[in-house]
């Protein structure tokens, strides 16, 4: 057997609308992208359940525009049932794509509910970019710790000499009085109760 490699989870989500109107025709696309749909052979609950709650809804939404009395209490169960059925084809639909993780994705997006974006972080690095004021640059490490300190160097030369630029508390500094117009690179090295680290690859910038 070969090394296995772990699947993203895609997750369902529901992403509700808040008014009744909008929560009908929610609910009216989730059932028609779900009927007779090969992916989804037995749903749980079943399809009528959901095309009954979205009637009930329908009717005492009308009956609490009429303003009868009573009637936008009933709108509002009539609302949450609904809700209820909802969050049950949720999970028939979760289950159903965790049960093909390799086509998930089109699993879901088929059901007509939406795929949950997990935000992709992007790894810290070290990264220089233009100050406030022209002549300064911003240089923003990547964090050692909370005990840490920072030393900071500058190279206008291409890297032959470096100029010492006052150390930190903080993974970033700016660093003033550079030469305008000029390609200036950076590197920095964090300094724990175990001593200083390598200094860092450098990074360049053209000084505005």
């Amino acid at each position: 057997m070969g090394p296995s490699k772990s699947v993203h989870r895609n997750l369902v989500t529901l992403n509700l609308p808040r008014s009744a109107p909008a929560l009908i025709s929610y609910a009216q696309s989730v059932l028609t992208a779900m009927t007779n749909n090969p992916n989804f052979p037995t749903p749980t609950p079943a399809l009528t359940e959901v095309s009954t709650a979205i009637t009930a809804l329908q009717s005492a939404e009308a009956a609490a525009l009429s303003r009868l009395k009573g009637a936008v209490v009933t709108r509002n169960d009539k609302k949450a049932a609904l809700v209820a059925v909802l969050q049950e084809v949720r999970g028939y639909v979760q289950k159903t794509a965790d049960a093909n993780a390799d086509n998930s994705a089109n699993i879901i997006t088929s059901s007509g509910l939406p795929i949950k974006k997990t935000p992709v972080r992007k790894p810290r690095v070290f990264t220089a970019k233009p100050g406030a004021v022209s002549g300064s640059v911003e240089v923003l490490a990547v964090s050692a710790g909370r005990r840490a300190s920072y030393e900071w160097q500058y190279s206008t030369d291409g890297g032959k000499t470096w100029i010492e630029a006052p150390p930190s508390l903080q993974a970033k500094t700016t660093i003033s009085g550079l030469p305008v117009a000029s390609t200036v690179q950076f590197r920095f090295r964090s300094v724990t109760k175990t001593g200083p680290s390598d200094w860092s690859q450098p990074t360049a910038l053209l000084v505005k």
